[in-house]
């Protein structure tokens, strides 16, 4: 297999404009060098689920991954750079914690949802795509899932050290599985830049950040933020295991979503791969990393409920974006691919 676009590129992504006050502030202090300008008025008075601090609070986490192509290493610890992205973060963490304020406490009744496959699946977004889905869509579900998967395992890695006994061996375990197994080609990130080549997507990590809309970036910046808070770790443990409980249905339904509508080998082979995969890992976390967790610090238990309630709260939105625009005959990406 031939390299991919994300093995062959060591440099960071194109650094594009902004959306707003708030993201043209962060783009113009990363190309000048200089702090950023802004009127923390703005950010007060920012929507947190809006595109201009959804992408300005991407841009200022992706200094923590790959950084950008021109842009100095040494701004991600940036003090100036810091204290904007910690009032970012503020917003987006007190608009989540206010809509989930009646949410569950219990880890229990947190997943107990999740691991009953539901009868109704008419807003399930991969099962609308087995059964009803196109072509484009594929791609376009694809494009916007390429700012996560091109970084597959990257954030959940930063709470490995944060960890302890059966939990950090268990988190170890399944991260050694989503990076390969000691193979290259096999890293989950890998098998996804296959999946693009496949759909004539461009693999090249960070590709489609411009065409992403908020919906998406807060899903990935979700991610950032609980990785990047060790005061977060419960949270991302929780969503973690969020992920896990229900990637496999999903996988499975996306894998017959690729083979009916042709997409490729490598395209049907990314999702069956996660099917198998993920049904252990999916015990792996429950059992081992959230249980050795709730063993260690059972005062976390809230935070892990958290978690798990954050990601479905986001992929709800996320849902309600795509199928709204789709629906509407629309692109879901904020302009639509080239020869669409």
């Amino acid at each position: 297999m031939s390299p991919s676009a994300l093995t062959a590129t060591a440099v960071g992504p194109r650094l594009v404009e902004g959306r707003g006050e708030l993201s043209a502030a962060v783009t113009d202090a990363l190309r000048s060098g200089r702090p950023p300008a802004y009127d923390p008025g703005a950010v007060l008075g920012a929507d947190p689920w809006g595109e201009d601090l959804q992408f300005a609070l991407y841009l200022l986490y992706e200094l923590h991954y790959r950084g950008f192509d021109d842009v100095d290493d040494a701004r991600e610890w940036d003090p100036d750079l810091l204290r904007l992205r910690q009032a970012f973060e503020g917003r987006f963490l007190h608009a989540l914690r206010a809509e989930l304020s009646d949410g569950s406490k219990s880890v229990e009744a947190a997943f107990a949802p999740l691991l009953v496959e539901p009868v109704d699946l008419s807003g399930s977004l991969s099962h609308y795509l087995e059964t009803e889905g196109e072509l484009w869509q594929l791609r376009e579900y694809a494009a916007l899932r390429s700012l996560y998967h091109l970084k597959e395992a990257d954030p959940h890695a930063w709470v490995i050290p944060r960890l302890t006994g059966r939990a950090k061996a268990a988190m170890v375990a399944v991260e050694y599985d989503e990076f390969g197994a000691g193979r290259a080609d096999r890293i989950h990130a890998e098998l996804f830049a296959d999946l693009m080549a496949d759909l004539d997507l461009d693999p090249t990590y960070g590709r489609y950040l411009d065409r992403a809309p908020a919906a998406l970036l807060a899903t990935v910046n979700l991610m950032s933020l609980f990785g990047l808070h060790r005061a977060l770790r419960g949270a991302l443990v929780g969503h973690f295991a969020c992920v896990e409980v229900t990637s496999s249905p999903g996988s499975r339904r996306m894998a017959n979503a690729m083979r009916r509508c042709g997409a490729g080998p490598a395209a049907e082979h990314f999702y069956t791969e996660h099917v198998a995969a993920d049904a252990v890992h999916e015990q792996v976390v429950r059992h081992e990393v959230v249980g050795g967790l709730l063993a260690d610090e059972p005062a976390l238990e809230a935070d892990i409920a958290f978690g798990c309630a954050a990601t479905i709260l986001l992929e709800d939105r996320l849902t309600a974006h795509i199928r709204g625009a789709w629906d509407q005959g629309h692109t879901a990406l904020r302009t639509p691919l080239p020869g669409q």
